[in-house]
């Protein structure tokens, strides 16, 4: 009977601490992505010290990193991606790394930081560069050519940095683009051109900028 007795007890000691070690967990998923929306970095670095894994994605597929670099918590940010687990080049559900929301918010010193740290530049698929050209931010476009970004990365269905600054950027980053060597004259799998997004987009600032390009590269007028 004592045998018996003390195997059950056991059983009720081991299932009290799973509860325990259940309950802090989800206590510390909370706190977690809840200090980050504060830009609480102290609370966040204290969180990651004991245990807490910085990959860890929210209910919608986010890490810390990735919503630190939304919010923006800025402190919150630099202080993850100095944290030595912190894969600065995992994607969220839609694909996203955290390199790709700095570029499109026009954040430099966190692209900065995380190019240091590793981040892609060229990931397969849409790139920090469509981003950055969607955001329209001359210095972040300029920074990630500096740092190898190809200027005719195609997404998946082919669309270019350009084609994105034609439709959503500024008028800055599509002269930026074609200045520095962006093809107009590529087309995507809709077979459509910079020339077309500009136009979709009514933005006659930039049809002005892709036609005088794209005369100068086909003087026949060819295009």
């Amino acid at each position: 009977m004592i045998s018996v007795f003390k195997i059950a007890l056991k059983g009720l000691l081991c299932l009290i601490m799973f509860s325990v070690l259940g309950t802090a967990n989800s206590g510390s998923y909370d706190d977690f992505f809840k200090a980050v929306k504060q830009d609480n970095a102290k609370k966040v670095k204290d969180l990651l010290i004991n245990g807490f894994d910085a990959n860890t994605p929210d209910a919608k597929g986010m890490t810390g990193l990735h919503l630190a670099v939304l919010e923006p918590s800025p402190k919150a940010a630099l202080m993850l991606i100095d944290w030595a687990k912190t894969d600065v080049n995992k994607l969220n559900k839609k694909g996203e790394s955290a390199l790709m929301l700095a570029a499109l918010k026009g954040n430099q010193e966190i692209a900065e930081k995380l190019i240091k740290k590793g981040g892609d530049v060229n990931k397969t698929g849409w790139t920090p560069l469509h981003y950055a050209a969607t955001g329209g931010s001359v210095p972040l476009i300029n920074l990630l050519l500096e740092n190898s970004a190809y200027i005719d990365a195609g997404s998946p269905n082919s669309t270019t940095p350009l084609m994105m600054a034609a439709m959503y950027g500024t008028s800055a980053a599509v002269d930026f683009l074609l200045q520095e060597g962006a093809d107009p004259s590529i087309k995507n799998q809709q077979v459509l051109t910079a020339l077309d997004f500009a136009q979709r987009g009514s933005r006659p600032d930039a049809v002005k900028a892709i036609v005088a390009a794209l005369k100068s590269k086909h003087p026949a007028g060819q295009w």
